[in-house]
Formats: C-alpha cells, structure tokens, sequence
C-alpha cells in the first residue's frame, strides 16, 4: 500500500501537467483565454446530457401515446 501512494501522485502529476495543457493550446491557437475555453467544454457537457435527457422523455411520452390511442382488444377467451 506504500507503493501506490506515489504512483496515484505521478498519475495526477500526469494529468495535471498534459491534461490542462488541451485547453491552454486549444486557447492560444484560437486567440482566446483559457476560461473562456474551459467554459465552453463544461457548458457543452451540461448540453449533451441534457439533450439526450430530452430524447428519453420524449420517446417515452411517444410511447406513453401509442399505448392510450391504440385500443386494446379484448380477448376472446373473455367471457
């Protein structure tokens, strides 16, 4: 377990060094500040999940109709 501890703290060494530089270049090559980038990624998650959200209640309120204006047939074994 005293081996781990430094290998968790190369890794977030790792991520922090090459991870953040993404939006730091992705900035620089667009002539933009880094916030202004970081936000966009964050916003556009916020919009993806909630678009497929959005999907899900929609084919379940289609479904939820199909089921309401299709009428059921009753059985002939139904007496």
């Amino acid at each position: 377990m005293g081996q781990s501890v430094p290998r968790i703290i190369k890794l977030k060494y790792f991520f922090e060094k090459y991870g953040f530089h993404v939006s730091s270049r992705l900035a620089d090559s667009l002539g933009m500040r880094v916030t202004s980038v970081r936000l966009f990624f964050i916003y556009i998650s916020f919009v993806t999940v909630g678009l497929w959200f959005g999907v899900y209640l929609t084919l379940a309120f289609w479904i939820r109709l199909k089921d309401l204006i299709r009428a059921k047939r009753t059985s002939v074994f139904d007496l």
